[in-house]
């Protein structure tokens, strides 16, 4: 999603992500040159900044507002017809990338919920009292389990929804960190967009590179992994030395006394989707396979009725509703606010309803950037300017990258659009292709998950949002806020460090000249 960090299609990685062509579409020109097509994103992260770090507001919907401010302020120094500005949003909202990171979402969504519902949580509460797991190693714990989750599906954005629904109200009810735990999240969920070969980000930057994937996966491993022992480390120094949130004795006393182990079956409806992944499956088909055992289960073993799934609430006056009221799917109520549907499925969806139209926009956002040549302005500056050596080059490489990936908050779609700037950089110094790949996935695989208005954040934020009301012990206090989280996602900091130490010191670096693709495919 991830970017998105979402499995290939049968049509395979190349047909799915096409570079995009820059000499089609519209162009708007703006007064005051190519720079001023950068203004909605840029008032947008001003926006984010102030209402996130300042005001200490993780609001979605407040997010919203910021983009379409900045979309409807930007209209007006466009030059000429407004048209093609608009076409150009309409252009940037259909790209695949940001309704691939939706689609994950909302499936991760609906089977993160049917599996909290299901008594997984009290499950791993369950186990982490009887091993012994307590507060100071549950974070570095969580860090390895979603790392292998993500790995598995590939989808970094959908581990992050179903952690946060499931693993993080244990580790809180446990006595964890908050904030520790949700950068444990984020960690795992980064090393397993950036390595998984049926992660989106991983095929994008193969494909930009002109690289295989295979080859990118066997290269990328040596930086991965030191990053994530450093990561590793640094969860359990910080999981001794940080204090959780006091829930009181009480609460925690009913929940303990009331997770049972049988929750801990729903480890097989994870399992399905891990190996539906990796046997190659799509990853809407992966989770759908989860989600189907899922309801198997919780019916089969009474964890949640047909009703607690999908339920229909229909008003009294209603044709049909008293004569079919004994269905266990309907339900007649007098209150009108009451009308609707509910259950597991729809709430899994409803969470992340804000969030698609925020992310929407923002790849609007990006486009207009993209087609008023901000972009390529940009990045064409520090082709000139920056890249003079290799060394250089490389330091542009990883620097540009990020850049890119704090103005367009989908990873998967700021590879695609920088893809091509990397693959020029690269290519002037003779860089292998490998390398190149690596440099560029390091950076948005990584920085996708640190920013509050980044696509990573935000949907574990909108699945936090959800847990005060599933559980009495969770009250607001407990929701860590996206700007708090940012020193504690340990994979990514590091992760960028390990690049940029790369291009100064020369590890890993290699030319087209040193080895042929299919060697290095083989390491």
């Amino acid at each position: 999603m991830s970017d998105t960090g979402d499995g290939p299609t049968d049509d395979g990685p190349a047909d799915q992500f096409t570079q995009p062509d820059r000499d089609s579409g519209p162009s708007v020109e703006f007064y005051g040159g190519r720079g001023m097509s950068a203004f909605p994103i840029a008032f947008f992260i001003v926006w984010a900044i102030v209402q996130t770090a300042l005001w200490r507001i993780g609001d979605t919907g407040g997010l919203i507002v910021g983009i379409l401010v900045g979309l409807i302020v930007g209209m007006f120094f466009v030059r000429g017809n407004w048209e093609s500005y608009a076409n150009t949003i309409f252009e940037g909202m259909t790209q695949p990338v940001a309704v691939t990171a939706i689609v994950a979402w909302i499936w991760a969504g609906m089977f993160a919920q049917l599996l909290q519902d299901g008594g997984f949580v009290g499950g791993l509460v369950w186990l982490a009292d009887t091993a012994g797991v307590g507060a100071a190693l549950f974070p570095a714990i969580t860090f390895v389990l979603a790392a292998v989750f993500t790995t598995g599906i590939g989808t970094g954005y959908g581990a992050t929804v179903a952690f946060v629904g499931l693993f993080f109200p244990a580790g809180v009810l446990l006595g964890a960190n908050p904030i520790l735990l949700f950068g444990a999240i984020l960690s795992g969920a980064i090393f397993g967009d950036n390595l998984a070969p049926v992660s989106d980000t991983t095929i994008v930057s193969a494909v930009t590179q002109d690289a295989d994937i295979g080859g990118v996966v066997a290269s990328r491993f040596k930086y991965v992994i030191i990053a994530a022992v450093v990561a590793f480390l640094g969860y359990v120094v910080a999981g001794g030395a940080m204090d959780g949130r006091d829930i009181g004795a009480e609460a925690q006393a009913i929940f303990l006394e009331g997770s049972e182990a049988i929750g801990l079956i729903h480890i097989v409806s994870m399992l399905a989707v891990i190996v539906a992944a990796i046997a190659g499956r799509h990853i809407v088909e992966a989770i759908s396979w989860g989600i189907v055992i899922a309801v198997a289960f919780n019916l089969i073993f009474g964890l949640e009725s047909i009703g607690g799934i999908v339920m229909f609430n229909a008003p009294s006056d209603a044709p049909l509703a008293e004569p079919l009221s004994g269905l266990p799917v309907l339900t007649v109520v007098e209150d009108p606010d009451a009308v609707g549907v509910g259950g597991s499925l729809m709430n899994g969806v409803a969470g992340f309803l804000e969030l698609s139209i925020l992310v929407l926009l923002i790849i609007g956002a990006a486009q207009i950037m993209i087609r008023g040549g901000a972009f390529e302005v940009l990045l064409e500056w520090s082709l000139e300017n920056l890249a003079t050596n290799v060394r250089n080059a490389e330091l542009t490489m990883v620097g540009s990258a990020a850049l890119i990936n704090a103005i367009i908050t989908i990873n998967t779609a700021a590879e695609v659009a920088i893809g091509p700037y990397i693959s020029k950089i690269g290519e002037r110094f003779n860089l292998n292709g490998y390398r190149r790949a690596n440099i560029l996935d390091g950076q948005t695989a990584a920085l996708g998950y640190i920013f509050p208005w980044s696509g990573g954040v935000l949907a574990g934020y909108s699945a936090m949002q959800n847990l005060p009301g599933e559980y009495d012990w969770f009250d607001q206090s407990m929701v860590v806020t996206p700007i708090d989280v940012v020193p504690f996602v340990f994979q990514g900091w590091l992760l960028v460090a390990v690049f940029v130490l790369a291009a100064l010191t020369g590890f890993g670096r290699e030319y087209v000249i040193d080895r042929e693709s299919e060697e290095v495919a083989r390491v």
